[in-house]
């Protein structure tokens, strides 16, 4: 795996629709990906903590980002995700750190943490990816060029 497909992922995440506004930061190297998410009320629920949609989707992308960074040609897909929820949130940011555990010829698992500010531990979980048959291209805002 090459830097430069970490940093064409990076560039494809920060394009993407969904994480416009959010001033999110990825970081992805061989088997592993970092998010970082500042907190912003917009994300809070009527108890006034975050939601834990915003749990999941830094989760979900660290864990995505660690398996893709093993898949140069395809894009990877969550075919399955769990998630367990430790403590509530309400300032400062969240940090998920992605690696992958597992990764055989047609499923890969990788395993999260999510963390706050004062690195205590927020929320955890796992997720299963597969191999999809969508090519990374400049279709699905990847500059495959290496």
């Amino acid at each position: 795996m090459s830097d430069s497909h970490f940093r064409r992922l990076e560039k494809m995440y920060q394009d993407a629709n969904c994480n416009a506004g959010l001033d999110i930061q990825l970081t992805i190297s061989k088997g592993a990906a970092q998010i970082i998410l500042p907190v912003k009320d917009t994300f809070f629920h009527a108890a006034d903590a975050v939601h834990g949609a915003y749990y999941f989707k830094a989760l979900d992308d660290a864990t995505f980002f660690s398996a893709n960074s093993l898949v140069e040609d395809v894009f990877v897909l969550t075919s399955s995700f769990n998630l367990y929820f430790t403590r509530p949130i309400t300032k400062g940011q969240m940090r998920a750190e992605g690696k992958v555990v597992s990764n055989s010829k047609r499923v890969i698992v990788a395993e999260g943490i999510l963390y706050d500010a004062r690195d205590r531990e927020i929320a955890r979980g796992s997720g299963s990816f597969m191999r999809s048959r969508i090519p990374l291209d400049d279709k699905v805002g990847y500059d495959g060029r290496k």
